[in-house]
């Protein structure tokens, strides 16, 4: 049978184990998301930054 012991260690296994799912769930719906979508907007701003400065440089 478990003792007190096993049974405490099988519950942290568990709770560590549980927080890193849901952790990875919450940077997969949410964080990654939002960084990429912001690079891309980033990106696109500095594009069409560069092509208003190269039309008025011209």
């Amino acid at each position: 049978m478990f003792d007190f012991d096993q049974y405490l260690g099988f519950l942290s296994f568990l709770t560590i184990l549980t927080i890193g799912f849901w952790l990875m769930i919450f940077l997969l719906t949410f964080v990654i998301p939002y960084w990429l979508f912001g690079n891309i907007k980033e990106l696109l701003k500095e594009k069409r930054d560069a092509k208003k400065a190269a039309r008025e440089n011209a």
